[in-house]
């Protein structure tokens, strides 16, 4: 297990006081919410500083036919744009210091807005595995300050394999607070149509790697992120094997999805399934649309858009929340 605290990278702390923020922050509503997004992107600091260097950017938009200039919005128009909508929304910077030499959108930054917009948003964390025991102290302080809920793990761009040892204290961390642990899998579009792929591997999303660190991590809730192109089968068959492994939806339209896929979502994975759109990539907007057309029994969809995420989250009080019933859903244009 790596111990370095590498002296490379950008200290992501805040001096601002997040009692500060906290003590006025608004209170979530869960009835009144029509769908709460497990998976969207913070990707721009308030000092305008993006987590992703331009040539990986550049490629991320291309590959999902975005135009790039709309793809960062700031943590308060990431907040307003749920509100309007009547969600609430998981929000995530990615830390990737180590491979990528980009600093990330600072974890304080993240948690700070999401405390002063805690009617709409839930803050996760993100610590590149590389950084070692100052990652964990890291982790353990976000937790302690912030209450963040759960930490993102993208191990193409951060370059590690989910079961090297290398992170097994931030999971350690993790499991203790009862937060979750949300880690990309399958296909990746950062990278996709650059040379080589911008040097960015695939074999790391594997979520059979994920399996290990849920087996070494029973009590550890664990989020596998995205329809795992060209692994569908084995995160289906970890999410069906390990009792704390759920599976989230985002990144795809609805419309293809795999069929295996809505298959178990309708049956043995109904109340381990999350709706999550990959905000900026895909709007809810555009994923809600096609989601409507998608063959998901009528007792299972308030579970996927709402209901196994308070769960899990933990925003419910224990009784029943009810699933708002909001406006119909275009898609985006």
């Amino acid at each position: 297990m790596s111990t370095t605290d590498p002296v490379h990278m950008t200290d992501p702390a805040s001096t601002t006081d997040p009692a500060s923020t906290t003590n006025a922050a608004p209170v979530m509503n869960v009835a009144d919410l029509v769908a709460v997004d497990v998976h969207t992107h913070a990707e721009v600091s308030a000092k305008g500083n993006v987590s992703l260097d331009d040539d990986l950017a550049d490629a991320s938009s291309a590959y999902f036919k975005l135009d790039g200039r709309n793809r960062k919005p700031t943590l308060p128009e990431i907040a307003a744009y749920y509100r309007e909508r009547r969600m609430a929304a998981v929000v995530f910077t990615v830390d990737a210091e180590h491979a990528t030499g980009t600093a990330p959108v600072p974890n304080d930054e993240v948690a700070e807005a999401a405390a002063a917009n805690a009617d709409v948003l839930i803050p996760f964390a993100s610590i590149d595995p590389f950084r070692g025991k100052a990652g964990v102290r890291q982790a353990r302080r976000l937790v302690e300050e912030y209450g963040v809920k759960g930490f993102k793990f993208h191990p193409n761009i951060q370059g590690f394999f989910p079961n090297d040892r290398l992170a097994y204290e931030l999971y350690e961390v993790i499991e203790e607070a009862g937060a979750v642990a949300l880690f990309h899998t399958g296909q990746t579009g950062i990278g996709a149509g650059v040379p080589g792929g911008g040097g960015i591997r695939l074999k790391y999303s594997n979520p059979m790697h994920v399996d290990d660190v849920a087996a070494d991590f029973p009590h550890l809730k664990i989020i596998l992120a995205h329809p795992s192109f060209p692994w569908q089968d084995e995160a289906l068959a970890v999410a069906t094997h390990k009792p704390g492994v759920h599976i989230d939806l985002s990144g795809w339209s609805p419309k293809y999805f795999p069929p295996q896929l809505v298959q178990y979502a309708n049956t043995l994975l109904k109340d381990k399934v999350l709706f999550g759109s990959d905000y900026p990539v895909l709007t809810p907007d555009r994923w809600l649309a096609d989601f409507d057309k998608l063959g998901i029994k009528d007792e299972v969809r308030p579970k996927i858009l709402k209901d196994n995420a308070v769960r899990l989250l933990g925003l419910g009080s224990g009784t029943d929340t009810g699933t708002a019933t909001g406006p119909e859903h275009s898609a985006a244009q």
